[in-house]
């Protein structure tokens, strides 16, 4: 379809435009940053007008947040897949963390996004949210580390400093898979998980 061309309405309930919107400007702030990715250059990418974005998002602070939980969505789903529930929090700890890894690598768009994210005003107040257990019904790996807590499996540390022994080593291990610096086989994303357990287990 021909956007210069297409009927307003057509662009409004087109099916699918939502979705290509969000994944330009994945394209285009993974690439560049937040500041180098106007709305304009979404729209470019996207193949839309600029006009057309402001019908789906009311600005570009609702369109990076709405990325950002579209990201997280696709990760939560991939956490939950065969999800150990009833298996000890070590295996538990595990499967979080290989499934976690394996994303990232997969994923080295949605990587890059969430690195510019996390180190942006709008990471910082995701994060405290996070850690302080506000604006989430659920949050799987929180909830693992303070069940490690209440039972007296993890170091008994504050719980962003957890956090950061429990996933910081895999957010540095997939940077430096996606870069090249090293190659992640399931063997190595497994001891990788694992020595991140280590690292905070009593």
């Amino acid at each position: 379809m021909n956007v210069h061309s297409a009927n307003i309405g057509d662009l409004v309930t087109a099916p699918g435009k939502r979705e290509e919107i969000l994944r330009a400007a994945l394209e285009v702030i993974a690439a560049q940053g937040f500041h180098g990715a106007p709305i304009a250059a979404i729209a470019e990418q996207a193949g839309v007008g600029a006009g057309t974005i402001y019908r789906y998002f009311e600005n570009k602070d609702v369109l990076i947040r709405e990325l950002f939980q579209e990201i997280r969505q696709r990760i939560c789903a991939g956490l939950w897949e065969d999800y150990p529930a009833e298996a000890e929090l070590p295996v538990r700890f595990t499967h979080l963390g290989a499934a976690l890894l394996r994303h990232l690598i997969s994923n080295p768009r949605d990587f890059q996004y969430l690195e510019q994210f996390h180190n942006s005003p709008y990471g910082v107040e995701f994060r405290r949210d996070r850690i302080l257990g506000k604006g989430e019904d659920s949050d799987l790996c929180r909830g693992l580390l303070e069940e490690g807590l209440a039972r007296q499996l993890v170091k008994e540390l504050p719980l962003v400093v957890l956090f950061a022994l429990a996933f910081g080593p895999i957010i540095a291990v997939a940077r430096d898979h996606n870069l090249g610096f090293i190659e992640l086989d399931e063997g190595l994303i497994k001891a990788t998980v694992q020595a991140c357990w280590d690292g905070i287990r009593k």
